[in-house]
């Protein structure tokens, strides 16, 4: 691989590829028992950006994601990264009211929940009129929407090329804010880049093994997170 210190800006979803065409049954993703490969990770991304393209989630827009750390929750994220589509991760211990308010600041086009989430979300969203005005996708399969699997671009799909900038949107981490409501904070493919940058300060590399016990929302977790699988490690 490459000298990512020399590079001024690059993709971590560009390092994910790299690392499944060379090392593809190394393990990626851990969650209890379950495993997921480098180059089962980079196809499931291929199909997520895919599936977000042929929704018509354009480069620079967001989608919202809200449910409790998974494999599938990883996925989504890094496929629409690859898209060049931002992500807003979000709390599941928000009231439903404040989630679907940080839903529509973030001016999501899709929301990715699992069960739990979506029964608290329903009659918060019948209560305010905003029922059914966001689409959502099921990551563990329950009825409330398609299930992920089902969404998901055919096996082998490729998305269209995405044009990436430092300046493009990366995730909108939302903060608690001095007055009591959230505000989301915009977070450019250049400023995650430059903490994979750093990472080579840290001797990350493809014996990497983190373990994260904080949600995939918070960006103290993200900090570690992408580096880890930048460099090809197991997270």
């Amino acid at each position: 691989m490459h000298d990512i210190s020399q590079q001024d800006f690059g993709l971590i979803t560009d390092l994910i590829r790299e690392h499944a065409a060379q090392a593809p049954t190394r393990r990626a993703l851990v969650e209890g028992e379950r495993t997921l490969a480098y180059g089962a990770l980079d196809a499931l991304m291929d199909r997520t950006a895919a599936a977000l393209q042929h929704a018509g989630v354009r480069v620079g827009e967001a989608i919202a994601i809200c449910a409790s750390p998974s494999i599938e929750y990883a996925v989504v994220f890094l496929g629409a990264l690859r898209a060049g589509i931002a992500v807003a991760p979000l709390a599941p211990s928000s009231t439903p009211e404040s989630l679907l308010r940080m839903a529509a600041d973030a001016q999501a086009r899709l929301f990715f929940l699992d069960a739990g989430v979506a029964a608290a979300l329903d009659a918060a969203a019948v209560a305010s009129g905003t029922a059914g005005a966001l689409p959502r996708i099921a990551l563990d399969g329950a009825a409330f929407g398609p299930a992920l699997h089902d969404w998901l671009a055919p096996e082998g799909a490729k998305p269209a090329h995405a044009d990436i900038q430092p300046e493009t949107p990366f995730n909108i981490i939302y903060s608690s804010g001095t007055t009591g409501e959230p505000k989301g904070i915009v977070q450019g493919h250049g400023m995650r880049w430059a903490h994979v940058q750093r990472g080579d300060q840290f001797s990350y590399g493809p014996d990497t093994v983190t373990v994260l016990a904080t949600p995939l929302y918070s960006n103290t977790t993200l900090v570690m997170f992408f580096p880890t699988l930048a460099f090809g490690g197991t997270v």
